[in-house]
């Protein structure tokens, strides 16, 4: 086995810390969280907590707008007799460079040596590529054009956001975590409702309804970057980055690091259990309860807005008592039950009532999980100096069940039995493996 260097062995950049280095040790499991300055031990401030989460919003409002809405509005101005075919095309594209591209920023990032720090050049230039590529696709005409601007959009504010979750372990100390990470989850679902409701004000006018999220997420990130006390990649901390290194970073060995390979699948099945909703929710609107096109949004702010409230409570109590009872998988597990107790709701719902009884109760273990499952993730590191690019890779989980779960609910949708009740089958299926996924948590020993 290897021996671990003392504390004492280890030098930071900035030599006036080294003086002030404690050993934070995992009380489970024994090894050693990080080396970290002993003031790291009182609460992070409240302005730096509000700057981060002010930046989560605003990458999220620049991100997750046109993919909500105001993408689609280009692609059917561009493109309005293939318009289905053409945005998955774009989305497609979109979606396999946000997988590569958040695991990858984050290893550059961890790796960089500037006086400007390792995070900040990473936060601020991806932002600034972002608002680059949403010019193109507010303005190229055609679909290739607009694919390059969502290529380059896809992979800037993904350097942004796989730099921003790292902040959580570099920046926030352990028991503090859960109230933080819920704080973040929340500014996501925040920021899709604000998203919306800037779009809808902003309707006819193209170019605004990509800029002025873009502008309004880089100022919040730069907010940020203004108070960050940031400091680079020391000496010799990381090997060369090449080829071969660059393919490591989507692979985690389980043998060596079984704790983090498990709460990697656990978040990866829980997020297929969310994609479920998120994705086909306006169709079975339609489908079972008669909603039409013109008048299915409505119904979707309704619910969304009743999910987020969920979340509200979800992530606050959530992230509280977790940080309280210094406990991440009991809160992890309950949030599996919820969820999956709600898909049941909504699979077996004929009332609309119902539905959206349901999808309050969705977003209460929505909100929860969040919570927690950012706090443990941060507890199951392989190594913290490589903070940015495992979140990166953890980010993947819940990335992915958003492109997977259209392909494989094409056959389930496609079953014997009419539409609507597909639908339920579907979610049905959403809530086993939200559950399956809650459970795989019990079996992370490192973290309680």
């Amino acid at each position: 086995m290897t021996e671990l260097p003392p504390a004492a062995a280890l030098q930071t950049a900035d030599p006036s810390l080294n003086d002030r280095m404690i050993d934070q040790v995992n009380p489970i499991s024994g090894v050693p969280l990080k080396i970290v300055p002993a003031d790291e031990k009182q609460d992070a401030p409240k302005r730096l907590i509000t700057a981060m989460a002010l930046a989560q919003f605003g990458a999220y409002l620049t991100i997750m707008t046109p993919v909500v809405v105001t993408l689609s509005v280009r692609v059917a101005e561009i493109a309005p007799d293939n318009k289905a075919s053409a945005l998955s095309a774009v989305l497609s594209v979109g979606a396999l460079l946000a997988l590569v591209g958040n695991p990858f920023f984050g290893a550059m990032s961890d790796r960089t040596r500037s006086r400007f720090g390792r995070r900040r050049p990473w936060l601020i230039g991806g932002m600034i590529a972002g608002l680059l590529g949403l010019a193109i696709v507010a303005t190229g005409g055609s679909i290739p054009v607009l694919t390059l601007g969502w290529a380059v959009t896809q992979l800037g504010v993904n350097a942004t956001l796989a730099t921003l979750t790292a902040l959580l372990p570099d920046q926030v100390p352990a028991h503090q975590r859960g109230r933080v990470g819920g704080i973040l989850g929340l500014m996501t679902s925040i920021a899709i409702l604000a998203g919306t409701a800037l779009a809808a004000l902003l309707s006819g006018h193209t170019f605004a309804m990509f800029m002025v999220p873009a502008v309004i997420g880089t100022l919040t990130v730069a907010l940020l970057i203004s108070i960050l006390k940031d400091r680079p990649a020391a000496a010799g901390q990381h090997e060369k980055y090449d080829f071969k290194e660059f393919l490591r970073t989507f692979y985690v060995n389980p043998r060596r690091f079984p704790d983090f390979s498990w709460n990697l699948l656990s978040r990866f099945l829980i997020w297929m259990g969310i994609a479920s909703v998120t994705t086909y929710q306006s169709y079975l609107l339609i489908d079972r309860f008669g909603y039409t096109t013109d008048n299915v949004a409505t119904a979707v702010l309704i619910a969304t807005l009743l999910t987020t409230a969920g979340m509200v409570g979800g992530s606050t109590i959530g992230g509280w008592l977790s940080d309280r009872t210094g406990n991440r998988k009991p809160f992890v597990l309950i949030a599996g039950v919820v969820i999956a107790v709600s898909l049941l709701g909504i699979a077996v719902s004929h009332s609309f009532a119902l539905f959206l009884v349901s999808v309050l109760v969705f977003g209460v273990g929505e909100g929860l999980y969040l919570a927690v499952d950012l706090a443990l993730a941060t507890e199951v590191l392989p190594n913290p100096d490589d903070a940015a690019k495992d979140m990166g890779v953890l980010n993947i989980a819940n990335a992915l069940p958003q492109s997977l779960v259209p392909i494989l609910a094409a056959p389930i949708l496609a079953i014997g039995s009419s539409d609507s009740e597909n639908y339920g089958l579907l979610f049905l299926l959403g809530a086993i493996v939200a559950i399956v996924g809650s459970l795989l948590v019990r079996l992370v020993r490192g973290a309680r």
